[in-house]
């Protein structure tokens, strides 16, 4: 016969272990001198991943694998250092055997509200990756998704000039989100910050914050999102500035920032990966 264990001491079945009470998490990341709401991570784990997704004869369906795996490590990275948590009482399956049976202490917040982007084209795969991993951490009913079509503007010389919004689905107001941009490649920046203006001035209601959350960034791009946008965090696995000289290169990130160089002629990031849009997609027009 199967007999039930039972705590010797009622009072500490219904006790709280301290130990989950005040969950910590440090994020790890390199020393730099830009603005303090970015962040380069410090993984080795992330950066050996990228490091294989960026190789040259990396192809599909590899691709899907290895953004699938990055970006489901960065909502977690972001999740436990940005959203706020929230003390309960879950009880167990063990519940049926003891009245101890219950979790007792903090999990992420499932009240917290949050909007991710996709920037089509090369934003969609890893918006939607963010977007299914959210709805199992929140209620599903505080997450959203929204889409924004847009592409580069070159000149003659392949130089970007700017960028066109082709259409975008917006799912309504941002009243305390967490509004997510997962882009890949945060390159010269011109397609985040329009699409944050977007948010800003179009869509009604005020966010609580603003993350743009990519693979790679460059010194150019750092300067431009935190001019325009000072209050909006950068998240990236990687800064590349291959092209900057040797002893900038020796320096730490951001010591000589006016001479720090990340984009070739055609703002195409090095040593980085190519066009994400192209690569992620299998088309290259």
């Amino acid at each position: 016969m199967r007999t039930r264990s039972r705590s010797s001491d009622p009072e500490a079945a219904l006790a709280a272990d301290s130990q989950y009470l005040s969950l910590s998490y440090r994020l790890s990341e390199i020393e730099h001198g830009y603005p303090k709401q970015v962040h380069i991570l410090s993984d080795p784990f992330l950066s050996t991943s990228l490091a294989h997704l960026c190789a040259q004869r990396t192809y599909q369906p590899e691709i899907n694998s290895l953004i699938t795996t990055i970006y489901h490590n960065l909502i977690k990275i972001l999740a436990n250092v940005e959203f706020p948590r929230k003390k309960v009482e879950i009880p167990s399956r063990m519940i049926e055997a003891t009245p101890a049976g219950v979790y007792r202490g903090e999990i992420l917040d499932p009240d917290s509200r949050a909007v991710v982007v996709d920037i089509a084209r090369a934003g969609t795969v890893p918006a939607q990756i963010c977007y299914i991993a959210l709805n199992y951490v929140l209620d599903p009913r505080n997450v959203r998704q929204d889409h924004i079509s847009m592409n580069r503007e070159t000149d003659d010389q392949s130089r970007v000039t700017g960028v066109r919004v082709g259409g975008s689905k917006i799912g309504g107001p941002v009243d305390g989100a967490y509004v997510l941009f997962p882009d890949p490649m945060g390159a010269t920046g011109s397609s985040i910050s329009r699409a944050i203006r977007i948010y800003k001035h179009e869509v009604e209601g005020r966010a609580r914050k603003y993350i743009a959350l990519h693979l790679i960034v460059t010194p150019e791009y750092i300067r431009r999102i935190t001019e325009e946008h000072p209050d909006v965090e950068v998240y990236a696995v990687r800064l590349d500035r291959g092209l900057s000289e040797r002893d900038v290169l020796a320096a730490r990130p951001g010591k000589h920032w006016d001479r720090e160089r990340g984009l070739n002629e055609h703002q195409y990031i090095v040593p980085g990966g190519g066009g994400f849009g192209e690569i992620l997609n299998n088309s290259y027009v």
